[in-house]
């Protein structure tokens, strides 16, 4: 496995992209909201969060291995 070292930004966009998805799923499969508001911004966030996960793993495969100690 190749290591690459990530800044606290980057891990946070990470981790936004992340929530967006989950976020997406659940409201989804979830009955809360109304169906049309609730697939709306289901697609939407899943949407978002899908897409911007390829830029950012260009990013990260594109940085350099990280040194071993």
């Amino acid at each position: 496995m190749k290591a690459r070292t990530l800044t606290a930004p980057e891990i946070g966009l990470i981790a936004g992209t992340r929530v967006a998805l989950g976020v997406g799923i659940g409201l989804l499969i979830a009955g809360r909201l109304g169906e049309c508001a609730r697939r709306g911004a289901g697609w939407a966030l899943l949407s978002i969060g899908g897409l911007s996960t390829i830029p950012i793993v260009m990013h990260v495969r594109g940085k350099p291995e990280a040194a071993h100690l």
